[in-house]
């Protein structure tokens, strides 16, 4: 999958890796989405912060992310409890790092903060989404 973005005078490809094997499992994950994913996807669909689209289960290379923002690579997960055990711990953190390697930042919200804290994980949204949308604007310019 690739991914043009236009800053003005520059033109910057970004690839990221796709396992299509993923694509059916995808798919399935989109119908069957926690009551935290749908909660969120209700403050991120169409556009609402900033302008930025988001993707609901995207796949990335071998993993699927619940949320992912293509012009700013943003993933957004949501954690149910099971994300708490230190296997599953683990592996969290070394598919961050492979999708830092990548270029992406990960934004991870408990389930419970997504279902209770909600206007507070809204604006922790925005101010990242405020900030890589400078950024990404800072680096074009140079």
């Amino acid at each position: 999958m690739v991914y043009i973005k236009i800053f003005y005078y520059k033109i910057v490809i970004i690839m990221l890796l796709y396992n299509k094997n993923l694509k059916q499992t995808a798919r399935k994950l989109r119908s069957n989405t926690t009551n935290a994913e749908n909660i969120l996807w209700r403050y991120i669909r169409k556009s609402q912060i900033y302008d930025i689209r988001f993707c609901r289960q995207k796949v990335i290379g071998n993993y699927i992310v619940d949320f992912f923002a293509p012009s700013i690579n943003l993933v957004i997960e949501a954690d149910g409890g099971y994300h708490d055990l230190l296997e599953q711990h683990y592996q969290d953190q070394e598919r961050d790092i492979y999708l830092n390697t990548l270029g992406v930042f990960v934004l991870r919200f408990s389930n419970q903060q997504v279902e209770n804290e909600i206007q507070t994980t809204i604006q922790t949204i925005n101010n990242c989404v405020l900030k890589m949308k400078t950024l990404a604007t800072n680096k074009s310019h140079k």
